[in-house]
């Protein structure tokens, strides 16, 4: 049966980004992204953890730069002339987090994302919210505000210019 509210029917898909992390293919909602660009000049923060590659100025606006290839894959990578700078909205501040490559937009049906399967000590993947095949390959929906631990979130909002109310 067909719904007739047009909102639920609207929900049943949501579109993510699709980016690389080395071989690896992830996913975040398009709703969290403001805009991709070029890997900036970053300025370093003195006393920062590895994985944070400081700050930037964008159109005015001071953003924290977190370099995602580190902090998730823990191992760092050379900058290519794919790499790229994803800036996420989180309502009261923006962030910019590096990844290899951003490779295409794309509607998950809100069913075809399954649950992660659970490991023994797998609270160190909770910032995996959900698992999607395409294409003969999985896809790994990222919950980014949960891989941004509260020391980077602390960090970030040191570093950033609010958003204006």
């Amino acid at each position: 049966m067909e719904s007739s509210n047009p909102k639920q029917a609207a929900v049943s898909s949501i579109r993510h980004l699709c980016f690389s992390l080395g071989e690896e293919e992830y996913a975040v909602p398009l709703a969290h992204v403001r805009e991709v660009i070029e890997l900036p000049e970053v300025t370093p923060m003195p006393h920062s953890p590895a994985h944070y590659r400081g700050i930037m100025n964008l159109r005015g606006q001071i953003l924290s730069i977190i370099d995602l290839r580190l902090k998730i894959k823990g191992s760092k990578q050379e900058a290519s002339n794919t790499s790229a700078v994803i800036i996420l909205d989180f309502e009261s501040f923006f962030v910019g987090v590096v990844v290899s490559s951003v490779n295409r937009v794309v509607p998950f049906e809100v069913d075809e994302i399954k649950e992660p399967p659970r490991l023994e000590n797998s609270h160190k993947l909770d910032y995996i919210g959900g698992v999607v095949q395409r294409d003969k390959k999985l896809i790994l929906v990222l919950d980014v505000a949960k891989a941004l631990n509260v020391e980077d979130l602390r960090a970030i909002q040191t570093h950033s210019t609010v958003k204006a109310a």
